[in-house]
């Protein structure tokens, strides 16, 4: 697959098999992340990677207890609003059961800490489709970035003092297969020219 096909192919995986891919696999789509562009080659993009499963299902359950304490108002975008309501259903698991999340992180303060990290996510669910892997980029870390509860179970495996949650990708097989690869319809994203 060329890198055209990866980035036109790749698609959302929110059903994983429990298999957990070789971490020689997980390593290299983390090297991709790791190549991302970053402003003025900062390369401060901290990879905190879960493969335990009884850590991520200890962090699922932290996360929606977090998100059921919140409100969701009007002006809540919708995924937030999805994730707050799941939550307080009871039957929310935030990274759809997958054996691998990875979670990135910037420095506190640093003007380019989402672009750097948005980029080396999107590098990151480009391999995994090169790769048959299915992905999902994972925000609700990151909207709980400011929880104390959040940033202590973050803290606890290597997220630093000065650093921000700024995404997370879920990776892992897809259940039934390889991952949907039919591309939806693009009806957004205007683009305008300025040419002669």
């Amino acid at each position: 697959m060329d890198a055209i096909e990866a980035i036109l192919t790749r698609r959302s995986t929110r059903k994983y098999k429990e298999e957990l891919p070789d971490r020689e696999i997980i390593e290299r789509v983390i090297e991709t992340g790791r190549y991302a562009p970053s402003g003025g080659n900062s390369q401060s993009t901290h990879f905190i990677v879960f493969t335990d499963k009884t850590v991520l299902s200890e962090m699922a359950q932290l996360v929606k207890n977090e998100f059921s304490k919140m409100e969701a108002g009007e002006d809540t975008y919708i995924s937030l609003k999805n994730s707050i309501n799941a939550s307080k259903k009871g039957d929310y698991v935030f990274h759809y059961n997958a054996p691998v999340l990875i979670v990135t992180a910037n420095k506190k303060g640093y003007g380019n800490a989402l672009a750097d990290s948005a980029c080396a996510l999107e590098n990151m669910m480009i391999a995994a489709n090169a790769l048959d892997l299915g992905s999902c980029w994972i925000n609700q870390l990151h909207w709980l970035d400011e929880n104390n509860n959040i940033r202590a179970f973050m803290k606890s495996y290597g997220l630093k003092d000065d650093e921000t949650i700024t995404g997370g990708l879920i990776l892992g097989y897809a259940d039934g297969g390889t991952p949907e690869r039919v591309p939806l319809k693009r009806t957004g994203n205007p683009v305008d020219w300025v040419s002669k």
